[in-house]
């Protein structure tokens, strides 16, 4: 699905010049779980933005299910956004005074999808993610936090994306309802097949996932299976 070539990205300002990326390589298959842990600094911010497609390599091939996507054009990456990539973010971006439903049911609305068709799918979404059918009708400052990401995971997958890319997805998140969110990955991957590539910067959640890419200083120190991966009770 994912194969990345000798990608670097290097940052230019005045007479600074910074490498946040140094010829990094890797693949990802399709269904994988795959978590790309860094601590502050290390690049992994920049490889996440190149991954979903926020941002262009300076060097180097992206291949997304073939296609060399490193150098496309602004519209096309926008495209590709749209179509093949679900995001998930540390600080939720829901709507606060909209209800659950409508807040995953937003990003079909841009796309013209007819209202019959996008409720519907909103409401699989959303079971998909693992929310109460009891609280679609909430508005999303009346849920906890942990019920706020699993909208937002669902949101994520209501266009049907070919990977979620969750961006410390449990930052904000105290460990117990932390554990309930990557519980909501594990799921997706395992009984949906979804690819999930999570970045994070704690040892303790990339645990979670299948494969653990470890980057520092712009380049992959490890890449390997999480011998010791945490399950969760679903």
């Amino acid at each position: 699905m994912i194969e990345v070539q000798n990608i670097s990205k290097t940052y230019v300002n005045g007479d600074i010049t910074f490498e946040a990326l140094r010829g990094v390589t890797f693949t990802i298959e399709d269904g994988e779980f795959v978590a790309i842990m860094g601590p502050s600094g290390s690049g992994k911010s920049t490889l996440m933005h190149i991954l979903g497609a926020l941002d262009s390599p300076s060097n180097g091939t992206y291949l997304l299910n073939g296609k060399d996507i490193s150098f496309m054009t602004e519209d096309e990456l926008a495209d590709i956004r749209r179509e093949k990539i679900g995001f998930v973010f540390q600080a939720f971006n829901l709507l606060p005074r909209t209800t659950v439903l409508r807040n995953v049911m937003l990003p079909l609305v841009y796309d013209g999808v007819p209202h019959e068709t996008r409720e519907k799918r909103a409401k699989k979404a959303l079971k998909d993610a693992g929310m109460d059918e009891t609280h679609f009708n909430h508005k999303s400052n009346q849920l906890s936090g942990g019920q706020i990401q699993r909208v937002a995971i669902a949101r994520a997958l209501v266009n049907d994306p070919t990977i979620i890319l969750a961006d410390e997805p449990t930052g904000n998140l105290d460990s117990k309802t932390g554990d309930i969110v990557l519980g909501t990955f594990q799921k997706l991957n395992e009984d949906f097949g979804r690819t999930i590539i999570l970045i994070t910067h704690e040892h303790d959640v990339a645990e979670h996932a299948e494969r653990i890419i470890h980057i520092k200083d712009g380049m992959i120190l490890s890449d390997s299976k999480a011998h010791a991966r945490r399950k969760i009770k679903r």
